[in-house]
């Protein structure tokens, strides 16, 4: 059933408020606002008492599909459920009820959570220093490459090209040409890893570094990493890690320690912090030592005062790239991402990836016999499927499968993405998920898989118990095409 807009449940005069009586002289609305701002006519704003604005906006949310509701698989995405604890602290009036142009000695506390977290992300990823700053992945992502373009730029030698690998999410050739490059692609191999062939035949003395991700968006790890990290140092480039899939390396390998020089973390992500719908996220870029000093500005630098410890912004850096946002990173999702790491400590977040990695390859393989899998297993954090076979035998879509999966509750995966998969399905349950979950979530695209098979046109339908049903998309895809070429 479809909920109507609030418009339609409107009546003439209804309304859920009341105001008191006006204190103040009443002054002419022109006084106050020039009179061509003012409306002519009455605003037209529906008038509904307070219990069905409440009842309304309620169904809404019921009808959202959100992580508190059920799974959500979206592959690369990390979309973990996100603990309660996390809020409670974020809403401790010494965090929420901050002002970001209060002196430094009424935040030392903030400065100190952030000045923790910074020094806690540095090590669980192997790296020198981390900015806080940059307000999402593809923001860190945009950062990471300006750092790698201020050192090439200090060393005298600028360089116009990143290569890339072809399996990377779209974020990366993005950012590489905000910030300037030339995108050069690197193929996957048989694999699905690196082409070391390839990497080689185009590192050349243009290239001012290679974006990998680790475990790539397949969810395989690049077992040849640290030969990798040695052709592009010999090279005189540096080495870029996107951090999308960092829960699959909490606790059990580090960035560093394979000889990334940049990588940017998703605390959105792998640390818990609510996402989608449009954030807000934050994306942390924790840098090699020879980065250290171009990183953004301010700062969160502790000294030693009178006995004791004390934090400052510094801002007083020569060679910084400036600032990436106004004041200091998205600072509630700091809050929330402090407060996981803490909660579970070295041990607890090493089992964080542990059972990503087990969830994962549990999954796929209840799944293996009726999808295809185009490149080998084990994975780690995800897998990604192929809906080839049922496109092939019964004209059914990655797209169809995606689509009827709404009819047993269940978000959809990432579809259609790396593109180096034929109607890609890629899958990531993360490590809050039960067996019961991922059964019942395996069930449902078995379910789909023989339905594809036994009644196509089940699937070719579906959706049928969303409140919209299928669109036309051919109609679509045609006004589509007429709205960009008016």
């Amino acid at each position: 059933m479809k909920e109507p807009l609030i418009f339609d449940l409107s009546r003439s005069g209804r309304k859920g408020y009341s105001f008191s009586p006006i204190d103040i002289p009443e002054r002419p609305a022109e006084s106050l606002v020039p009179s061509k701002f003012l409306r002519k006519e009455a605003a037209g704003l529906p008038e509904i008492p307070e219990s069905e604005v409440v009842r309304h906006f309620v169904r809404l949310s019921n009808l959202n599909y959100h992580v508190d509701k059920n799974m959500y698989p979206l592959g690369s995405c990390t979309m973990k459920y996100n603990p309660k604890i996390n809020d409670y602290t974020c809403d401790l009036p010494g965090f929420a009820s901050l002002h970001p142009m209060q002196p430094e000695q009424t935040v030392q506390g903030a400065l100190q959570m952030m000045h923790e977290l910074a020094g806690m992300l540095s090590e669980i990823a192997g790296m020198a220093a981390v900015s806080l700053q940059p307000a999402a992945g593809a923001h860190g992502e945009f950062t990471g490459i300006l750092l790698i373009k201020k050192y090439h730029q200090k060393l005298g030698r600028p360089r116009r090209k990143l290569l890339v690998v072809d399996s990377a999410h779209g974020t990366n050739p993005a950012s590489a040409a905000l910030g300037g490059y030339e995108t050069v692609s690197v193929k996957s191999n048989a694999a699905g890893r690196t082409d070391l062939d390839d990497l080689r035949a185009k590192l050349d003395g243009d290239v001012a570094a290679l974006m990998l991700t680790n475990p790539n968006t397949i969810g395989l790890f690049e077992t040849e990493i640290r030969t990798i990290a040695k052709m592009v140092h010999d090279n005189g480039s540096l080495l870029y890690m996107d951090g999308a899939n960092m829960n699959a390396l909490l606790g059990l390998t580090r960035p560093g320690d394979m000889g990334f020089d940049v990588v940017h973390y998703n605390l959105h992500k792998s640390f818990s912090a609510p996402h989608g719908g449009g954030g807000p996220g934050s994306g942390p870029v924790g840098v090699s030592q020879c980065l250290v000093e171009f990183l953004p500005v301010p700062v969160v630098e502790k000294y030693e005062e009178e006995g004791k410890s004390c934090y400052r912004l510094n801002a007083e850096r020569p060679d910084n790239i400036g600032r990436m946002m106004n004041f200091y990173g998205n600072f509630s999702v700091l809050v929330r991402a402090y407060t996981y790491i803490r909660m579970l400590g070295a041990e607890g977040l090493k089992r964080v990836s542990e059972n990503a990695i087990i969830n994962a390859n549990y999954l796929l393989g209840r799944l293996l016999d009726h999808y295809s899998l185009p490149y080998p297993k084990p994975v780690m954090h995800e897998f990604c499927l192929s809906g080839d076979r049922q496109k092939k035998e019964h004209h059914v879509r990655t797209l169809d499968i995606a689509k009827r999966l709404l009819d047993y509750g269940y978000h959809a995966p990432t579809i259609y993405f790396p593109l180096i998969v034929s109607e890609a399905l890629m899958i990531e349950p993360t490590e809050t998920e039960t067996k019961e979950t991922l059964d019942a979530f395996a069930d449902a695209l078995i379910a789909i898989a023989e339905e594809a098979a036994s009644n196509p046109e089940k699937v070719l339908s579906a959706p049928v118990t969303t409140p919209v049903k299928r669109l036309d998309e051919a109609q679509a895809s045609r006004q589509l095409n007429i709205c960009c070429t008016h």
